[in-house]
């Protein structure tokens, strides 16, 4: 693979603030627009930019394929337990007036973390997307 400089310092410029503006968007979802899956998306974009330009090998050195197959399914296991949670307390699937001491906190619990668990499992089903692509491409 060609090293090219101004490609790979910009994109040593670009990651920290494509991770930043992915972590507002996640805790501003349940205030704004944004939310779990837009905040996955642009944590996916920021890490698949960091393949790209610094290759494949490097990136899985820092989220391998298992890692990210374990992050995906921590997200829906999040999001799960959850909605159970909601019912073992006394109301429906997500219901998170139940979470917390008054309804309020308990809807602002729950939506963080059903929105952290929708990152997570999109984020990483976005990167095993691009590993997938690649290992096709690879094959012919």
């Amino acid at each position: 693979m060609r090293h090219h400089t101004i490609p790979r310092i910009v994109t040593k410029l670009l990651i920290p603030v494509i991770l930043l503006f992915g972590l507002y968007v996640q805790f501003h979802g349940d205030f704004s627009a944004g939310g779990g899956f837009q905040a996955g998306v642009i944590f996916a974009a920021g890490f698949i930019l960091y393949n790209i330009i610094f290759g494949l090998d490097i990136g899985k050195s820092i989220l391998s394929v298992n890692t990210s197959k374990s992050l995906m399914a921590l997200g829906v296991i999040l999001y799960l337990m959850v909605g159970f949670l909601g019912i073992l307390l006394g109301g429906n699937f997500l219901e998170y007036n139940y979470l917390s001491n008054t309804p309020i906190n308990g809807q602002l619990l729950g939506i963080f973390l059903v929105e952290l668990g929708v990152g997570l499992t999109v984020s990483n089903v976005m990167v095993l997307v691009f590993y997938s692509f690649n290992d096709i491409s690879e094959e012919k």
